[in-house]
């Protein structure tokens, strides 16, 4: 049960985008996949066809559901989605509450995914430093930190080489690395702030997605990037970020058979 977990020190940086094509990417390759929303903004599921006015999530009841695998949806292919869900202000901060002060919560409620055969698991958090993200740490394999090409990006580098997000590394099993995103050569500060990241980080930079007009286009049609244009360079780039991940978490590429039944609900 591979966990990669998709964070970014501010937002803006297309997090949440490239969490979804990573998904999809791993799902075209044979794999199960699972995308957990821990964000507010509940914005994860629309990248998977799941209609806006569509509210429900894991949030609300994770108190009473002790299973949170009852609140996923499947898309119909090998892509499932765990919506954080509609919630109001109380529901949100007992939830977080619950992440801080219970270290058990986290790995209670998604224990049955935990143990899923073969299910690989993206899960996108909100920009910054937050309870989800700190609680996720003892579980998550890797952690992907998206950021721009820009001078705000660099700025923000010491924040998590000094293991200021969450008070301490951001994983403990095989790390955290950096993927560069929405990167323009055609802008000398991207040119630019691109050769200084990859200078800096070495191996630890993951891979650098271009900007592309597709990736909007292909979110505002509520579709993968791969579907809406196969050919395009982000397309490209984030399979290749894809494969850089399965490589270092030993995915292996399999058949998209489901070994047991996942509890799902459709849409």
């Amino acid at each position: 049960m591979p966990l990669v977990c998709v964070c970014s020190p501010k937002g803006g940086v297309g997090k949440t985008t490239l969490a979804a094509n990573l998904a999809w990417s791993l799902a075209r390759s044979g794999s199960k996949v699972l995308a957990i929303d821990f964000d507010v903004q509940n914005a994860l599921r629309l990248h998977f066809g799941v209609p806006l006015h569509d509210g429900r999530g894991y949030v609300a009841r994770s108190e009473e559901q002790a299973d949170w695998s009852q609140s996923i949806l499947t898309t119909g292919g090998n892509i499932f989605v765990l919506p954080y869900g509609d919630v109001t202000e109380p529901q949100r901060e007992r939830f977080e509450e619950n992440l801080m002060k219970d270290p058990h919560f986290l790995r209670r409620g998604l224990d049955t995914v935990l143990n899923y055969p073969g299910l690989v698991i993206v899960a996108d958090f909100p920009p910054g430093p937050g309870p989800a993200l700190k609680a996720m740490a003892a579980l998550a394999d890797m952690h992907l930190v998206v950021m721009l090409a820009d001078t705000a990006s660099v700025s923000l580098l010491p924040q998590i080489e000094e293991n200021r997000m969450i008070g301490k590394p951001l994983n403990n099993k095989q790390g955290h690395y950096f993927v560069l995103n929405q990167c323009d050569n055609r802008r000398n500060i991207n040119r630019d702030v691109t050769a200084f990241i990859q200078q800096r980080l070495g191996d630890n930079l993951l891979g650098v997605v271009h900007r592309d007009e597709s990736v909007g286009e292909a979110n505002a049609s509520q579709q993968s990037v791969y579907d809406f244009s196969p050919a395009s360079a982000a397309a490209f780039d984030i399979e290749l970020i894809a494969k850089r991940v399965s490589s270092i978490l030993n995915i292996t590429v399999g058949n998209g058979e489901v070994q047991a039944a996942i509890r799902t609900h459709h849409y």
